[in-house]
């Protein structure tokens, strides 16, 4: 059997031998020519001799003879360049006879089921596209040129809203929200209080941090109240020739703007104002209690002092300043008035000359401002990126032999992931598919996925012989590169629309974005760009024409058409980059040793030691800083902000959503026990805990009322809030005089970082659920903090799914079932790695490194699994040649290094068709 195996092959390679031999004799072509070279490669298949190994790719018409088997190798000077094991070796497998019984059960496990039929459908379309390249140039073109309309529907100049892209949709916060909006109100021309409002108003903040260590003292107060009084001088010139004055747009607390810190306004009104014996957190000023949390940080506090401690000690001091937000016209002044604040603020500072404070900034309007401004920077850099590109690829591809040179088409590879983007973006654009500012960045993933692509398709054009016809070597081409392009493009796509499933607007859209140009990208890359290399195969053989005839006339044109040389090159030889060699003949036999074998694994055990350990330390969130340039004025800010002020976070309000019995005191009893567990909690100061039924129940007994009745609760209401007008919008009373919900407030602290926010949010939500009383909280703040939360379960979520994506289409292309187990493994040891390491990095576990863990499963997918090294076939491939190998070398006690010699792996095969081997056997005969 092993003899009619061998001479099938040598019958088989016989023809070809001679069909190349005679260049007169006619060859079939189209589908004429696919359909006999599917019959020629059906006949004579047989199982393979391994029991782990599969059937090659049938093998393309016109590739060049097989040698024959017994036909001795060369040496010495005569002897050829070693090609690389895995990429030229011819397999055996279908010349092999049945194996035995014994391993027939492994056969089927083999699920590599979609390589055959997909390389002889992309070998019919490679012989199409050579055949006729203007047609697969042309229609893509035009495709361009028509998708690329709907740039017109881009907005421009379109505010985008950061809370509703960076923020989780359907956030439990939001809902709190329309509770709160629903049952409350606020008025921020006459009683303005920023914890009860539901939204954000609009502000300008500033920190003072003082030269010295404490800025408590006359002659520093002085600087700072000069500076608030240059701030509430600015006027902002319409072009009506009107005016916008700060006094106009500020929220108002009765007939006086919002003060920007109330410390500083009772110094200003009385300088004689002791600042060495002010109490913190409230002070009791002329028998008005003053609230600094959140205004001074850097503090050192001494002993009991009133009402808190004394404050010894201040390194920094916030100014707020509030504006109107409520009225649309409002608003929009004040937006004015912000954006003039923020042009001016430089020449403030400078007139100034501040000599004992340094001063940062920021507004309600920065965000928005920076985050644009930083996004327009990525459009010199695309440009750049770009040329960077073509002038990488047009080097790379660069050859001394005229023939074999394609800068032209390399140059062109980069066009048409261009116009893949342009196809992509326009018709998502007509679709109505929201453009946001962070899809600027996916043509720089979309240049990168199209170059590497080019790469393969010029590797694999470079394998072919001069010597075929042009339809003949793009069939052979895609044959061996097109199925590697398609499933990686599928695995990409399937990484990209498993973000859709994402929480996150931003993020969904650019997936979305993403994922559709990555189809475009791998269109235009079988069909536009192959058809350009199919038109450039077309000068190479004008070229190799007119450089064997000798004409010299014509001696200079040649030389142009064949620049940079003029050489006539190896027609049946082929291209073996520089770099290809390093990694066989040094690289490769110094990563064998076993001193590196050592090292290696070694380093991979503290690696994944400390990206265990980096898993646990990695913060959530979207952190601000990161939406800004480096050299962005919110950066300092944020940093001044976290350094000083990040003790007190935000004041939470306490809603009761539902009518309760106020007057019923075993209703008022589990009401106070739910307040007191919430005082109780680590992230809650008791202290400063504000309620309007406390004050009223003391209110009705200091009025010697009983608080019990229901009559004299509700009828005295409307005279408490007349003496206590802070709770006028903290109770909602209907038409038919009924409580339908009340609020009271509680003070969150020690939540400095994202994992602390986190953690508050969650047991605050807990502690409200598991109260007796129907109770929520919410602050405009937890509309950011429920991201730290779902960036957590969508990115498992995204990663999980990514990842049996990966693990399906390994199934589908690499025939060992137990080696798409290690491929899982090895992603998700990627996965722990980019996330342990992003803790040591500093980088946040938000929307946009999500997005960057999701790319790492199709990319590393792509180019550890399903590329080979050079020519871009599926490296199911490379497993079979491994274990084919390694058998052989088990079996005979070869040493694994000499199997990377030319001559010792062509004396493997031929001993191939010799071995009765699977790999049981191979290792009875080693230890024998």
């Amino acid at each position: 059997g092993r003899l009619n195996a061998l001479g099938g092959a040598r019958a088989r390679a016989e023809p070809r031998a001679e069909a190349q031999a005679h260049q007169g004799r006619t060859r079939p072509t189209g589908p004429e020519w696919y359909q006999k070279s599917e019959e020629s490669e059906s006949e004579g298949n047989q199982p393979p001799l391994e029991p782990l190994a599969s059937p090659r790719p049938p093998e393309t018409p016109g590739s060049p003879a097989l040698e024959r088997d017994d036909a001795p190798l060369p040496e010495g000077d005569d002897a050829p360049p070693r090609p690389s094991v895995l990429d030229d070796a011819p397999l055996p497998e279908e010349e092999t006879p049945e194996p035995r019984a014994i391993c027939r059960h492994r056969h089927r496990c083999h699920t590599d089921c979609l390589e055959a039929p997909l390389s002889r459908a992309f070998q019919w379309l490679g012989w199409q596209v050579g055949a006729h390249p203007w047609i697969f140039l042309l229609a893509p073109l035009m495709l361009t040129a028509a998708l690329g309309t709907g740039f017109l529907y881009l907005p421009e100049e379109e505010e985008e809203d950061l809370e509703e892209q960076y923020t989780p949709v359907g956030g439990p916060a939001k809902a709190e929200r329309r509770i709160v909006q629903g049952h409350f109100t606020t008025n921020d021309s006459y009683r303005f209080s920023a914890s009860r409002r539901s939204t954000e108003a609009n502000f300008a903040s500033l920190l003072v941090v003082s030269y010295s260590d404490s800025l408590l003292d006359p002659a520093t107060f002085a600087e700072v109240s000069k500076l608030d009084g240059a701030v509430q001088e600015l006027r902002v010139a319409r072009e009506n020739g009107s005016q916008i004055q700060y006094q106009q747009v500020c929220a108002r607390y009765r007939a006086l703007c919002v003060h920007p810190n109330p410390l500083l306004y009772a110094w200003q009104v009385d300088k004689t104002l002791n600042l060495s014996s002010i109490s913190f957190p409230i002070y009791n000023h002329g028998g008005h209690p003053l609230y600094l949390t959140g205004f001074f940080g850097g503090r050192i506090l001494g002993g009991s002092l009133g009402m808190g401690h004394l404050l010894l000690r201040a390194k920094a001091m916030r100014l707020l300043y509030y504006l109107k937000t409520e009225d649309p016209e409002d608003s929009v002044q004040s937006k004015q008035w912000l954006t003039h604040f923020l042009e001016q603020f430089t020449n403030i500072t400078n007139t100034l000359a501040l000599k004992k404070i340094e001063v940062v900034h920021f507004t309600s309007l920065s965000r928005q401002l920076e985050f644009q401004a930083t996004s327009m920077t990525v459009i010199p850099v695309f440009h750049l990126a770009y040329v960077l590109i073509i002038l990488f690829a047009v080097t790379s591809c660069f050859r001394f032999d005229c023939i074999r040179n394609k800068m032209c088409v390399a140059a062109f590879g980069v066009i048409s992931a261009f116009l893949a983007v342009v196809s992509g973006f326009g018709l998502l654009l007509h679709i109505g598919v929201p453009f946001v500012i962070i899809v600027a960045n996916s043509p720089f993933l979309i240049l990168g996925v199209g170059v590497d692509d080019m790469f393969i398709m010029i590797s694999a054009w470079h394998k072919t012989s001069l010597a075929d016809d042009i339809p003949e070597r793009m069939s052979n081409v895609y044959s061996k590169v097109a199925v590697s392009i398609t499933i990686t493009t599928i695995t990409n796509i399937l990484a990209f629309y498993t973000g859709v499933m994402s929480s996150f607007r931003s993020v969904q859209c650019f997936c979305i974005y993403t994922g559709t140009t990555l189809l475009f990208c791998y269109f235009y890359s079988i069909t536009c760009f192959g058809a350009f290399m199919a038109l450039d195969g077309k000068r190479e053989v004008v070229c190799l024409r007119w450089l064997k005839k000798a004409d010299a006339k014509r001696s200079s044109f040649k030389k142009f058409c064949c620049f940079p040389f003029g050489s006539v090159p190896d027609e049946h030889g082929t291209d073996v980059h520089p770099m290809n060699l390093f990694f066989r003949d040094h690289f490769g036999p110094f990563l064998t040793s076993s001193e590196s074998k050592y090292f290696v694994v070694f380093i991979y055990v503290l690696y994944i030691i400390s990206s265990i350990y980096g898993c646990f330390h990695v913060q959530e969130g979207l952190d601000l800083r990161n939406l800004a340039s480096d050299d962005s004025y919110i950066t300092p800010y944020f940093n001044v902000e976290e350094d000083y002020f990040s003790d007190y976070g935000p004041r939470v309000m306490v809603i009761v959503t539902k009518k309760v019995d106020y007057w019923n005191e075993d209703v008022r009893q589990k009401l106070e026990n739910c307040i007191k567990i919430f005082e109780k909690n680590v992230y809650v100061d008791k202290n400063l805990t504000e309620f309007w039924l406390d004050a009223y129940v003391q209110y009705l007994k200091g009025n010697s009322q009983d608080p019990n009745d229901k009559n004299t609760f509700m009828n005295n209401i409307p005279d408490f809030l007349s003496n206590f007008p802070n709770f006028q919008h903290d109770i909602n009373i209907s038409s038919s005089n009924e409580i339908i919900s009340s609020r009271g407030f509680i003070q969150t602290t020690n939540v400095s970082s994202s994992t602390k926010k986190k953690i508050m949010l969650f047991q605050l939500r807990r502690i409200a659920e598991d109260c007796q009383i129907p109770l929520i909280v919410y602050n405009q703040a937890f509309i950011y903090f429920d991201q730290y939360a779902a960036i957590i379960e969508n990115t498992v979520r995204n990663v999980l799914v990514a990842s049996a994506a990966m693990f399906i289409v390994s199934l589908l292309l690499i025939p060992y079932p137990f080696c798409s187990l290690w491929v899982t493994f090895a992603i998700g040891s990627v996965i722990v790695g980019v996330t342990g390491f992003m803790a040591f990095w500093k980088v946040n576990l938000d929307s946009i490194s999500m997005i960057n863990l999701v790319i790492c499963i199709g990319c590393w997918f792509v180019e550890k699994i399903l590329k080979d090294d050079s020519s871009g076939e599926p490296c199911s491939n490379l497993f079979k040649h491994y274990l084919q190998y390694v058998q052989k070398a088990v079996a005979e006690r070869i040493p694994v290094e000499e199997l990377s010699s030319w001559a010792m792996a062509k004396k493997s095969l031929k001993s191939l068709l010799d071995l009765d081997g699977h790999l049981e056997n191979g290792f009875l005969k080693s230890r024998n």
